[in-house]
């Protein structure tokens, strides 16, 4: 009996195929403060976590409580931080949208109110406050792209650490298939045309063409389920021609 197709071996849910969760130290979040008190804390240390490229700091708070967010750039342990709309628009302090100033370049926003931030987290990132009206507070991604979000939410200012990870060379093969193994992406992805027959349902052949029609139905069975997938429409139009 072949190996089983890579379609069907992605399709089991194995440990390869899965994005790293074992390691963890805790998610990284805001502490759901009030955001009309401020707290202020001091950074204990600054560690790492399995499977993220940004520094973690850790951070005890004037009530005791600890929490964990993503560093941004020119952390050190001893830091003060504080947190609420009162405090002011300075690096790593932490306030809701509408009491930032437009321009300031900031990180690790919440996307709904209280989420404790979900954008803007990964190493080197930012985003920038754009401008402010009633409600919402226009935010400037990345990508270029520029969205209403709500006034109330939160979002630390400055930028995520560790922007230079992304300029260090794999050097190996191994070690680029480890980092994308790491955000549950697999790596390299190979033609189909261009595997064995017992590895993929396009294989074989001498000169790499699959030999039939790619498209298949919705309910295939795993192993065969490659290719177009329930298309309503492949190639090019046909024009009809007047009679």
């Amino acid at each position: 009996m072949g190996k089983r197709t890579l379609v069907r071996r992605r399709g089991r849910g194995g440990k390869q195929f899965r994005a790293i969760i074992v390691g963890k130290i805790a998610p990284t979040k805001y502490p759901n403060f009030k955001i009309n008190e401020l707290h202020s804390g001091v950074v204990m240390d600054i560690i790492h976590e399995r499977g993220r490229d940004a520094p973690v700091a850790k951070i005890k708070f004037d009530d005791g409580l600890y929490s964990y967010v993503p560093a941004p750039e020119g952390t050190v342990v001893g830091n003060k931080i504080e947190v609420g709309n009162s405090a002011k628009p300075s690096s790593k302090n932490i306030l809701d949208l509408e009491s930032i100033p437009d321009g300031t370049i900031i990180c690790n926003i919440e996307k709904n109110i209280g989420d404790g931030g979900k954008l803007i987290k990964a190493a080197g990132s930012s985003a920038i406050v754009f401008s402010h009206s009633t409600d919402t507070v226009k935010i400037k991604f990345p990508s270029g792209t520029i969205l209403n979000m709500n006034s109330k939410c939160r979002a630390m200012i400055g930028v995520i650490a560790g922007g230079g990870k992304k300029e260090k060379p794999f050097l190996k093969a191994g070690n680029k298939a480890k980092y994308m193994q790491s955000r549950g992406r697999l790596y390299p992805i190979v033609r189909g045309i261009a595997q064995a027959a017992v590895y993929h349902p396009h294989g074989g052949g001498r000169h790499q063409h699959i030999g039939h029609p790619s498209s298949v139905a919705r309910n295939t069975p795993p192993g065969a389920k490659v290719g177009i997938i329930a298309p309503r429409k492949t190639g090019r139009a046909r024009l009809k021609k007047r009679q």
